[in-house]
């Protein structure tokens, strides 16, 4: 999302270190962020999915999510601030474990997804009745207008401008991390711990948006250059910019708020169903779950897919996908070239009916019709560490 003219672009505290890294720097979500560094797109991609890679990410937006209800501690307290996001989002959070994260969607009253986020809940029994959420970058004002509109009279948001977020991805980020936080290499996928670093709390998932295993670390500005150096100086961790985490999260399937999802579709179309906790498939209560729901039980008319095209040449966004029979049936939504499979790799929307792994169909690329076939996500199978 592009900010207005003559805006000023924002800057991580991370900027600095960016700039004498010698990265090339782009506007995105009103921010000066790196696309890539020295190595190029290529490289740093495979050295993530080979080694580590360091990504900038504190343009996300960060926030706590307290009761207004409950005194703060124990079940009740974490019933009053679960209940409350469950207003906005169709996912399980009451029954979250302590220490526990989910990814979910905030909805509108027509069922489609206005941002998708993570939603963790705290280990600590004095922090029970507090949620932590991390949205997207571009919505993160929106996101939290809504909030604060819909919830205010339950829930207090504090946002969390003061916390840089840097994400550490790829098979040897556990092993990395825990040279300097000991003990976060025993936390399994889609969990949440606080460390302290030399004074310096830090929030820890271990979560991210690559495929790999990793982590995402919360750390307060003020020593984010600092505590991004530490993992630098390891021989393994390379800087990573926006150009390979898009190729990356494409291999892994993975959406992008804005081009796979939008607040037109659904979870159920965009393949994203696992968002919907099972009580809620059930009792409903959320905006849209009366569409939602019927999808979930009749199948929705379109669906998100991946797609490999054949040859060399990649299908970016807004590319017509096309029948074998040479008919308009969908156009892609996210597209590129894929390092660690050595080709092009694609997503976008087909009617259901087109929707079954193996189906032939057309991408017209450049004017011209090049064959392709749908196929299952991730390309690029997950590797994240379950325990």
């Amino acid at each position: 999302m592009s900010t207005k003219p003559n805006t000023p672009l924002k800057r991580t505290a991370l900027h600095g270190l960016h700039l004498s890294l010698g990265a090339k720097m782009v506007e995105f979500a009103g921010y000066d962020m790196p696309v890539q560094y020295a190595d190029g797109v290529l490289k740093e991609h495979l050295h993530t999915r080979a080694k580590a890679g360091l990504f900038d990410v504190s343009h996300m937006g960060q926030a706590f999510l307290r009761t207004r209800q409950s005194p703060m501690g124990g079940e009740d307290a974490h019933i009053a601030v679960a209940g409350a996001i469950e207003m906005l989002v169709p996912a399980e959070i009451r029954k979250l474990k302590k220490g526990g994260q989910r990814y979910s969607v905030f909805l509108n009253d027509k069922g489609g997804v206005l941002d998708d986020l993570m939603i963790s809940r705290p280990l600590e029994d004095d922090r029970q009745g507090e949620l932590f959420l991390v949205v997207n970058a571009a919505m993160k004002d929106q996101d939290f207008a809504l909030i604060r509109k819909m919830l205010g009279d339950r829930v207090e948001l504090q946002v969390a401008d003061d916390r840089s977020l840097i994400a550490l991805q790829g098979p040897s980020a556990a092993e990395i991390l825990e040279e300097i936080v000991p003990g976060v290499s025993a936390q399994t996928f889609m969990t949440m711990r606080r460390y302290d670093w030399g004074g310096a709390g830090l929030i820890v998932t271990r979560s991210g948006y690559t495929g790999e295993d990793g982590f995402e670390i919360s750390v307060p500005n003020k020593r984010a250059d600092e505590f991004a150096k530490k993992l630098l100086a390891h021989p393994d961790v390379a800087p990573i910019g926006l150009g390979a985490r898009d190729s990356l999260r494409l291999e892994a399937g993975l959406c992008l708020y804005g081009h796979d999802l939008n607040s037109q579709i659904s979870p159920v179309e965009g393949n994203i169903a696992f968002a919907i906790g099972k009580r809620r498939r059930e009792e409903g209560g959320f905006p849209g779950a009366e569409r939602i729901i019927r999808e979930l039980k009749e199948g929705p008319k379109r669906l998100r897919v991946g797609i490999r095209p054949e040859g060399r040449a990649p299908a970016r966004e807004g590319v017509e996908i096309l029948s074998a029979a040479g008919d308009k049936i969908g156009e892609i939504t996210s597209g590129g070239f894929g390092p660690t499979v050595n080709g092009p790799v694609a997503m976008g929307y087909v009617p259901a009916e087109y929707s079954k792994t193996g189906t032939k169909v057309q991408l017209m690329v450049r004017g011209k019709a090049l064959p392709a076939e749908i196929v299952d996500m991730p390309v690029v199978p997950h590797r994240y560490y379950r325990g």
